[in-house]
C-alpha cells in the first residue's frame, strides 16, 4: 500500500512539474513578446531568454510558434531567443530535430516568419531539405519561399535557353511565372518570353487598373487642396461639371493607359499643371465580399476611398515612387465598388519634381492579383495615345 501511494505521489509531482514548466515557457515566451515597437520591455525579454536557455528541455518548436501575432521587434527578440537555443542544442548534440523543424517549415498556418527561421535552421544539418522543400514552394503564402523557388525554376530555364533548348525553357518560365511576386524575377521571366515569342499581359498579373475617369484640375495652390473637399469627393456623378483651378470648368474624362506598370501619367492624360489636384475614378467587380491589398505607387500626396470611405492617404512629395510604394488594406463588397483616388501635385520646379502620376494595383497580402470581373480589354498602345491626347481637361 506504502509503495503505491509513493509511486502515486511521484507521478503527481511529475506531472506537476511538467505542466509548471510548460507554463513557466509560456510566461517566458509572452515576457519576450511584450516587447512594444518603442522597445518598452527589452530588459524583460533579455531576462526570459536568459531563462529559456537555463533548460535543455524547452522545444524550438514553442519558440517558433510565439511569432504568431508578434509585432516586428518582438520577433527580432524571438529569433534571437530561438537561435540561442538552437545554436546550444547543435553545439552540445551535433544535431537538431530536423523531422520536427521540416514539419513546421510546411504547415502553412504558422507565421511565414518562424517558417523562414526554422527553415534557415534546418538547412544546417540537413544537406538535402532545400531540394526536397524548395520546388513546392511555387504557390507558398511566404513570399520568401516563392522567391527562392521561381530562382530554382529560372536557374533551370535559363541554362536550357543559353544551351540552346529554347523550346523547352518556355514552359518552365511559364511556371515560373505562376509563382513570380517579385518584380525583378517578373522582368526577367516575362523579357525571356517576350523574347521566345510569347504574349504576356504584366499588368493582368499583377492586377494593376489600367482604365479610369479622370477629372481636374482643382486647385493646390501652396499644397492647400490635400484638406479641401471638393466635389468629387462627396459624389462621383459622371455627368458632373465644376469649377476647377483658375475657374475653368472641369468634367470627367475617361482614360486607359497603356503602360506595362500600369502607370496613370497626368502630366499627359491633362497637362503638366502645378499646384494642382487631379480625381481618378474606377469601378471594381467583385464576385464576394473579401479583404483584400491596395498597393499604390506615386510620387505626389494621395488619398484612397473605397465606396466612399477614407482608406489610407499621405501628405508628401516628391520623395520618389515605385511598385508597391504604399500597401494597405481594404474590403470588398460583393459586386461593383467605386474606387477614388486623389492625387496632388505641388509647385516645385526643380526638374525631379514634375511627375505626377500614379498606378494602383489590387491583389492579396502576398501579392498575387485579384481582378474585377469587369475588366476591360488591355488598350494598344496607339489606343491609349489617341485617348491621351484628347485627355487634356483643362
Amino acid at each position: 500500500m506504502k509503495i503505491h501511494c509513493c509511486l502515486l505521489v511521484v507521478c503527481l509531482l511529475g506531472g506537476f512539474s511538467s505542466a509548471t514548466f510548460a507554463a513557466d515557457v509560456d510566461t517566458l515566451l509572452n515576457d519576450i513578446k511584450s516587447v512594444d515597437q518603442q522597445a518598452q520591455g527589452n530588459r524583460q525579454a533579455q531576462q526570459a531568454i536568459r531563462e529559456l536557455l537555463k533548460n535543455d528541455d524547452v522545444s524550438l518548436t514553442t519558440v517558433l510558434e510565439a511569432f504568431s501575432g508578434a509585432n516586428p521587434l518582438a520577433v527580432n527578440w524571438l529569433r534571437g531567443a530561438f537561435e540561442s537555443l538552437a545554436d546550444q542544442r547543435l553545439k552540445t548534440t551535433k544535431t537538431l530535430p530536423k523531422k520536427q523543424l521540416e514539419a513546421f517549415v510546411l504547415d502553412t498556418r504558422h507565421d511565414p516568419r518562424a517558417r523562414r527561421v526554422a527553415y534557415e535552421w534546418l538547412v544546417k544539418v540537413d544537406d538535402t531539405a532545400t531540394s526536397r522543400i524548395i520546388p513546392g514552394m511555387l504557390n507558398d503564402p511566404s513570399v520568401e519561399f516563392r522567391r527562392d523557388a521561381v530562382a530554382r525554376l529560372l536557374t533551370q530555364a535559363d541554362t536550357l535557353f543559353e544551351d540552346g533548348k529554347k523550346s523547352e525553357s518556355q514552359p518552365i518560365y511559364e511556371m515560373a511565372l505562376t509563382g513570380a511576386r517579385d518584380d525583378d524575377q517578373i522582368k526577367s521571366i516575362v523579357d525571356k518570353l517576350r523574347e521566345l515569342g510569347q504574349e504576356v499581359d504584366l499588368p493582368e498579373h499583377f492586377g494593376l487598373l489600367l482604365s479610369w475617369k479622370l477629372i481636374g484640375p482643382f486647385d493646390n495652390s501652396d499644397e492647400a487642396g490635400f484638406d479641401v473637399s471638393y466635389p468629387p469627393e462627396t459624389k462621383i456623378d459622371p455627368d458632373g461639371k465644376y469649377q476647377g483651378k483658375d475657374s475653368t470648368e472641369v468634367s470627367w474624362i475617361d482614360y486607359a493607359t497603356a503602360d506595362d506598370y500600369g502607370i496613370v501619367d497626368l502630366t499627359k492624360a491633362q497637362s503638366a499643371h502645378k499646384g494642382a489636384v487631379t480625381y481618378a475614378y474606377t469601378d471594381f467587380v467583385s464576385d464576394e465580399d473579401r479583404s483584400v491589398e491596395l498597393r499604390l505607387g506615386t510620387p505626389n500626396a494621395w488619398k484612397v476611398w473605397v465606396n466612399g470611405e477614407l482608406v489610407f492617404g499621405r501628405e508628401e512629395y516628391h520623395h520618389g515612387t515605385r511598385l508597391d510604394q504604399y500597401q494597405f488594406p481594404a474590403k470588398l463588397r460583393k459586386g461593383r465598388n467605386d474606387i477614388l483616388i486623389k492625387v496632388c501635385q505641388n509647385e516645385q520646379k526643380e526638374s525631379w519634381a514634375q511627375k505626377w502620376e500614379f498606378q494602383l494595383r489590387v491583389c492579396d497580402p502576398v501579392g498575387t492579383a485579384i481582378l474585377s470581373a469587369n475588366r476591360p480589354p488591355r488598350v494598344v498602345p496607339d489606343e491609349a495615345k489617341d485617348k491621351t491626347e484628347s485627355g487634356d481637361n483643362s
